[in-house]
């Protein structure tokens, strides 16, 4: 049985078209999806990400610290300010990838982690064994009583200031990936994090789950439009953001899915997966398709030919901001961007260009 996030209830109030998501209950849209996309595009638009898990690290410091040095790829030293967010991936030995996550700098005695609902277990099970094997002084708590929303967009700052009080006071003068938090009468202890998945600005408010019936109802007066995973997947690709599980997992490593900005390859660091990534020379590079031909959608698991040999679709979908079909792909890594590749699109050959992602960011369109 699919598990349900403490929102379901109005999910399905509602009337949203709801679908298994990893193991949950979750609305794919509650009317037109594009409507959806075009309200985080041009307004205001939230989504119920409470499927995902806060997993807080605490213990006397450096304790925590000194853990994440190792367990992520990217260098948690660049943290130093509290509230301060870092993306980075969890690795295993040989360098494939466990799950991508933000984790947080709260104290030196506690870090927060926000990883992927369908990794939960298995981060937390790793997560253990490193603690275990390196004897650290950390307590992992997931955080089970917490719910997350995503309100993002361009008037979503703006929103969320009039539909939480106090929130302009704490949250405005917030650079991109930090976070801090509030105190609400209304909704319990908030913490408000300016990140995002979807190429927006925004908000994402990790609220206490007993009060995010009340939250969502608010933002949802205040004009912000529930928007579900459909809209989310659309958005993200437009963002040229991976997916895990589409765009890399443990069979692939962070250098052939992108995500080499965030392995901290130059400092001497060691952190789980370093070696094996230190002594391989990528051969094939996540790359960004735009559909020149028509006839076909891109999407994953879809054959691309290219001169340098043949690559994969792992992410694709008819893009509403652009109304072009864009994809992300695993292709050698000789081909250049620019380069015109034929991707296999129900039996026919169709043309594509290969781009450098986002196709879109803050509403622009970064290809043509």
């Amino acid at each position: 049985m699919s598990k349900a996030t403490v929102l379901n209830r109005l999910h399905r109030e509602a009337g949203a078209r709801m679908v298994d998501f990893g193991g949950w209950d979750m609305p794919v849209s509650y009317g037109s999806q594009i409507d959806e996309h075009h309200a985080v595009r041009r307004d205001a638009g939230m989504f119920d990400v409470s499927h995902m898990r806060a997993v807080d690290l605490r213990g006397g410091p450096p304790a925590p610290r000194d853990l994440l040095r190792y367990a992520l790829a990217n260098n948690v030293d660049k943290l130093k300010a509290p509230g301060k967010a870092l993306y980075s991936c969890l690795l295993r030995g040989d360098g494939g990838v466990l799950d991508d996550l933000i984790v947080y700098f709260m104290r030196e005695d506690w870090f927060r982690l926000v990883v992927n609902a369908a990794t939960t277990d298995k981060d937390l099970a790793w997560l253990s064994a490193l603690v275990h094997e390196r004897a650290s002084q950390v307590t992992l708590e997931p955080r089970d009583d917490l719910a997350m929303i995503a309100v993002q967009g361009p008037q979503a700052r703006a929103k969320v200031w009039a539909a939480i009080a106090g929130s302009e006071a704490v949250a405005a003068a917030l650079a991109p990936f930090t976070a801090a938090t509030l105190s609400s009468p209304q909704f319990g202890e908030l913490f408000i994090a300016r990140t995002g998945y979807t190429g927006e600005d925004g908000f994402e408010i990790t609220v206490p789950g007993a009060h995010a019936e009340a939250l969502w109802t608010a933002l949802r007066d205040h004009g912000v439009a529930p928007c579900g995973l459909g809209a989310r997947d659309t958005l993200r690709l437009e963002a040229g953001m991976n997916l895990y599980g589409q765009d890399m997992d443990e069979s692939v490593s962070p250098l052939e899915s992108g995500l080499a900005w965030t392995v901290d390859l130059a400092s001497s660091r060691d952190f789980s997966g370093k070696e094996a990534l230190a002594a391989t020379k990528p051969a094939r590079r996540l790359a960004g398709l735009l559909l020149c031909d028509e006839g076909g959608v891109l999407r994953a698991h879809q054959r691309v030919h290219t001169d340098s040999g043949d690559g994969e679709v792992t992410s694709g979908t008819w893009a509403p901001t652009l109304a072009r079909s864009i994809a992300l792909a695993r292709v050698p890594a000789a081909v250049a961007d620019g380069a015109m590749v034929e991707v296999e699109v129900r039996g026919k050959r169709l043309v594509a260009r290969v781009v450098k992602p986002p196709f879109v960011r803050h509403g622009v369109a970064l290809v043509s």
